[in-house]
């Protein structure tokens, strides 16, 4: 595909596990189709306390988080979306996916009340792009990348987090949905396998599609169509 055609969508926002390659991918389509990066701000000052496993911090970084989230979903909402592409290397409901894998029982009543009002004021995504990965590929990509705070991180929370965000998308019906398998390609590196994301990228404008490339060791798998089409 050439890099001056734009997508059809204009809102598009990647997701999944922490380590799967987000900000990476995000990056590299915004350079690509000159797009506008919103990119999550991970500098959440309760986040090392979290991950030490310090009682109350769960509650402090997830409301962190949640506020912090808001405000630059109401900044995309100001945007011009006709005339800009704009990338997210995350969408609001991801909020509440680590709220659920996180809190207590307690905490999660509190953070019920606050989420609901917020999401009434948050645009909804043209397309979500789902990232999966299988754990030990997850913490090798975590490893290589290197962040203090993230050196806490275990193979049992990554498979629960993983687990959280299957469940979630498996009921997804917002939005048009691609989930793609990366364990396989490395679109950093090779530009043939992002080359490829990029075709898959395109071509999807409805309902719910999975690609499961071979990447850079075979021939890719055609997409196959899942699920209903979207509202």
């Amino acid at each position: 595909m050439s890099p001056h055609i734009p997508f059809h969508h204009r809102h598009i926002a990647i997701e999944g596990p922490i380590g799967v390659g987000k900000t990476s991918l995000v990056k590299l389509l915004a350079r690509r189709f000159e797009g506008v990066m919103v990119l999550e701000d991970i500098e959440n000052p309760f986040l090392p306390a979290f991950y030490e496993g310090r009682p109350g911090a769960s509650f402090q970084v997830q409301i962190y988080f949640l506020l912090s989230r808001f405000q630059q979903q109401r900044e995309i909402a100001q945007m011009d979306l006709f005339h800009n592409l704009v990338l997210a290397d995350y969408s609001f409901p991801k909020d509440r996916i680590f709220a659920y894998l996180n809190l207590d029982d307690d905490d999660l009543a509190i953070y019920e009340k606050l989420y609901p009002v917020l999401e009434q004021e948050v645009p909804r995504p043209d397309l979500v792009i789902y990232m999966q990965a299988s754990v030990p590929v997850l913490m090798e990509r975590i490893r290589r990348r290197g962040r203090d705070f993230e050196t806490g991180i275990d193979a049992d929370y990554l498979k629960r987090l993983s687990e959280a965000y299957s469940y979630y998308f498996f009921h997804y019906r917002e939005t048009p949905l691609l989930v793609v398998n990366t364990d396989d390609i490395d679109f950093v590196n090779n530009p043939a396998d992002l080359d490829a994301l990029v075709d898959q990228i395109a071509r999807c404008r409805r309902g719910t599609q999975v690609y499961v490339p071979l990447g850079s060791r075979g021939t890719e798998t055609p997409p196959r169509t899942t699920g209903e089409e979207s509202p």
